[in-house]
Parts: C-alpha cells; structure tokens; sequence
C-alpha cells in the first residue's frame, strides 16, 4: 500500500512532466512565431514562469529524497532529480535558440516591409537601425536571464553530487562497521568455544582427583579394619 510521502512523490513528479511538456510547447511556438516583438515578449514571460514552476518542483522533489528512509529509494530520487535538472537545462538551451531564430526572422520581416513601402531610404534606415537596437536589447536580456538560470543549475548540479557522495561515504563507513562488528562476533564465538574447551578439561580433572581422593580413603579403611587382608 502506497505511504503518503509516496503519493507526494508520485505527484510532484507527474507535475515535473507536466511543466517540462509546457515550456517544449511554448518553446516551439517561439521558433514559429513570426512576430510582431509584443508576441515573443508575451510568449517568453510565460516561459519563465513555467522555468519558475518547474524549479520549485524539482526542488520539492530533491527535499523529499533527502527524507527518504531507505538508502536505495533516496538514490533512485536523487538520481531522477539529476535527470530533470539536465532535461531542464536543455530545455533552457532550446528556448535560447528559438529566441534567437524568431528575432532574426522578426527582424528580417521588417526589414523586407521597410524595403517595400516605398517610404525614402533615410526612413528606411532609421527604423531599420531602432528594430536592430531594440532586437539586439532583448536578445541581451533573455541571454543574461539564460545565464543566471544556467548558473542555478550549474550550483544545484554540485550540491546534488555532493550529496551523492556524501551518502556514498556513509555507506562505505556502514560496511566497515559492519566488517568490524564481523570480527568481533567471530572472535567472541572462538573465545566461547576455547572457555568450554577448557571447562571440559576441568571437570575431568576434578573427576580423575575425586577418584584418586576416594580410592586412597578406601585403602586407608581396609589397612585399618582388615590389615590381615
């Protein structure tokens, strides 16, 4: 029968795919939008918050792994964690890339509309050189946003790994108590069995001195009650 901490884990693992499964959708609908820049501004604010989501679920799934009681399962956890740390990292990678894609495409478009309305070229390149300082402004921003994300992870990455090897030390330190404790056993089971060796031999000698002691009491008694014998 599933434990609550189970039913806990189930869930905010289902949670974890959900939010991945949003952002690969929302990420796909930036590589094909065609604009305007309003459009990609929308659509990247709700990738960051599917980013922020996500973040907090695995990070409520790397907590309840540090709770668990057994050593195997708290591995599997950590392990899973790893994976979606890494999985969300590609995904961070992908939405850069489509950023990049649709902003070139965004700016390309313009351009092509500015070369076709017949307005005079110093118009033309005026408003072509506002669309490349505002694209070349936002692609900065989604690049440092990017950035301090893939700095998170890298962070989150190292303190996984040291706990990894933290419960890798402890193990290790088990099974050497564990030999220990071997040792001891097995020399306590020698001494036993050397004390009732010992006890054995003992008793023989006090039966072999009792028989002597009886033997000289019966003598004594026939010299002195039939020394004609």
């Amino acid at each position: 029968m599933a434990t609550a901490q189970d039913v806990h884990v189930r869930i905010c693992a289902q949670e974890i795919i959900k939010y991945d499964l949003e952002i690969k959708a929302l990420v796909q609908d930036i590589r094909d939008s065609p604009g305007p820049l309003n459009l990609l501004t929308e659509l990247n604010a709700k990738v960051k918050e599917m980013f922020h989501q996500l973040r907090l679920r695995i990070q409520d799934l790397e907590q309840m792994a540090k709770e668990q009681d057994k050593e195997s399962e708290k591995q599997m956890l950590l392990a899973e964690v790893e994976n979606h740390h890494k999985q969300m990292l590609s995904n961070q990678n992908a939405w850069r890339k489509a950023n990049l894609a649709c902003k070139l495409a965004i700016d390309n478009h313009e351009k092509d509309e500015l070369l076709q309305s017949g307005d005079s070229s110093v118009r033309q390149r005026k408003m072509t050189k506002e669309g490349l300082v505002q694209t070349a402004s936002s692609i900065t921003e989604s690049l440092m946003t990017i950035s301090r994300m893939m700095s998170q992870q890298v962070q989150q990455s190292e303190e996984s790994v040291q706990t990894l090897a933290t419960s890798s030390r402890t193990v290790q330190e088990t099974n050497e108590e564990f030999k220990n404790m071997t040792g001891t056993i097995q020399l306590g089971r020698k001494l036993i069995t050397k004390y009732n060796r010992r006890e054995l031999t003992d008793k023989l000698l006090i039966f072999l001195a009792l028989a002597l002691f009886l033997a000289t009491v019966v003598y004594i008694l026939k010299k002195r009650l039939f020394p004609f014998l």
